[in-house]
């Protein structure tokens, strides 16, 4: 089907003889001689007005199609007297695709809540805001693309299915093939208990042993009963993994990483962050701005949680060393004090993985925890822990088997070398891009407690 993107014809520099679009009616208004059309096709935030003239052939084609119905217009593309637009189309003859039923079609109103929308999740990327933010999904993604290639990374896939818990959390959801009622896992299909992945880490270390630099991008899952607008069961990480890397390595490519999505959708998103900054969020340009302004701050744990305890700040969650930062602590680190994305690194061992490197003080491991301006967390991830004796000691200690992880532990019999990599919520990146506040408006079909029916 030869078209033209509303996109591209807005972008076009000369009028044009002969045009097609198509997309989906967002407004009809009728008078006498001619009728307006504002037609959207997803390409970009903008419609593109059409003008019907009530005696020619694409009037009578138009028919009673209104809001919600999809069409392929031909006409002129011809300069448009109206304020705010360049463009308009005459047009010279429409096809009806799909007529929407003006009495139950639900995105009639200008301006839906967004738990209506998320109960229409099927039709929510046809309004102005879930377009604008599945286009900076989209263009999120292409961006950490060309940011890991540009720094000699490798894009690898690592099993959506697994035998181990990354995280020691046991929140995972089971996967099974066995009848109702069998619970003898050895007749299972794979001979024993098989999870959705939390995590690619592992297997990105041992990819990246092989071919130095790798990141996964792809679903992870958590099986956490967790309904806050922070958590959901289904979302995206991004996760790369570095060979020859220590701590401060990894936080130079966090920090690299974060600008360089943000600066490519500031540049190639700018209508749809301009609707976010105009009704999501007030601040938002400024604040993505500045996060590029200048380097991000970097502090010792141990240091942060002297700030917490003498800032004179009362918290939910009272801090000491020891206590793992809270979102309500991680956000007056980025906030208050330093007013910047700030990075908090070597927290104590007792409130991190086996597989974070031991520090020299015996008491704290190689972590860092990237935290932004409105979010809290957005990465983590530490130096990992290359030294066998080491590795079997903490996994140990954490009450898991080390023979569960024989493969991981060859990766330090043959060869080991010191590496390091992070886990970035691609989710609250997004959350960071449009200044949104719940994860379930930045995810196409939201997975969360209670919630699977698209």
């Amino acid at each position: 089907m030869k078209r033209t993107l509303i996109m591209q014809a807005l972008a076009m520099t000369e009028p044009q003889n002969t045009i097609t679009v198509c997309g989906w009616v967002r407004t009809r208004r009728d008078a006498k001689e001619f009728s307006f059309i504002e037609l959207n096709d997803g390409s970009c935030l903008a419609n593109i007005q059409c003008i019907v003239d009530a005696d020619t052939p694409a009037f009578a084609g138009m028919g009673e199609a209104n809001t919600g119905a999809g069409l392929r217009v031909t006409g002129q593309l011809v300069p448009s007297p109206g304020k705010g637009q360049q463009w308009e189309i005459r047009a010279s003859s429409i096809e009806v695709y799909g007529l929407a039923d003006q009495e139950s079609f639900p995105l009639q109103k200008k301006r839906h809540s967004d738990e209506f929308l998320r109960s229409i999740a099927h039709l929510r990327p046809r309004t102005n805001k879930y377009g604008a933010a599945f286009r900076i999904r989209a263009e999120a993604a292409r961006a950490v693309h060309d940011y890991f290639y540009g720094q000699g990374f490798h894009y690898v896939h690592t099993p959506i299915l697994t035998g181990s818990d990354c995280e020691g959390a046991g929140e995972m959801f089971r996967v099974t093939n066995l009848p109702a009622g069998e619970t003898a896992v050895e007749k299972d299909f794979f001979g024993k208990a098989a999870n959705l992945t939390v995590s690619g880490q592992l297997e990105a270390e041992a990819l990246a042993m092989g071919l130095g630099r790798v990141y996964t991008f792809g679903p992870t899952f958590r099986a956490e009963n967790s309904n806050t607008p922070r958590h959901a069961a289904e979302f995206w990480m991004i996760e790369p993994e570095m060979a020859f890397a220590d701590l401060h390595d990894l936080m130079d490519l966090g920090e690299g990483l974060t600008c360089f999505v943000v600066k490519q959708v500031l540049e190639r998103c700018a209508q749809d962050i301009a609707l976010f900054n105009n009704f999501v969020d007030k601040g938002l340009c400024q604040r993505l701005n500045a996060l590029l302004a200048k380097p991000f701050a970097r502090v010792a744990y141990r240091e942060a949680v002297a700030i917490l305890q003498q800032c004179g700040k009362k918290f939910e969650y009272p801090v000491s060393f020891g206590t793992d930062l809270q979102t309500e602590h991680e956000r007056y680190l980025a906030e208050e004090h330093f007013k910047q994305p700030v990075m908090v690194y070597d927290y104590p061992k007792s409130i991190k993985a086996f597989y974070m490197r031991m520090n020299d003080d015996n008491e704290t491991v190689a972590a860092v925890d990237v935290l932004v301006p409105g979010i809290g967390e957005l990465i983590g991830g530490s130096q990992r822990e290359e030294r066998m004796d080491v590795l079997v000691q903490r996994i140990t200690e954490l009450g898991q088997n080390p023979e569960d992880y024989w493969w991981y532990l060859d990766l330090r019999r043959y060869g080991s070398v010191p590496h390091a990599g992070f886990g970035l919520g691609f989710e609250r990146l997004l959350m960071l891009l449009t200044g949104i506040s719940n994860i379930r408006d930045v995810i196409p079909f939201p997975r969360t407690p209670g919630n699977i029916e698209f």
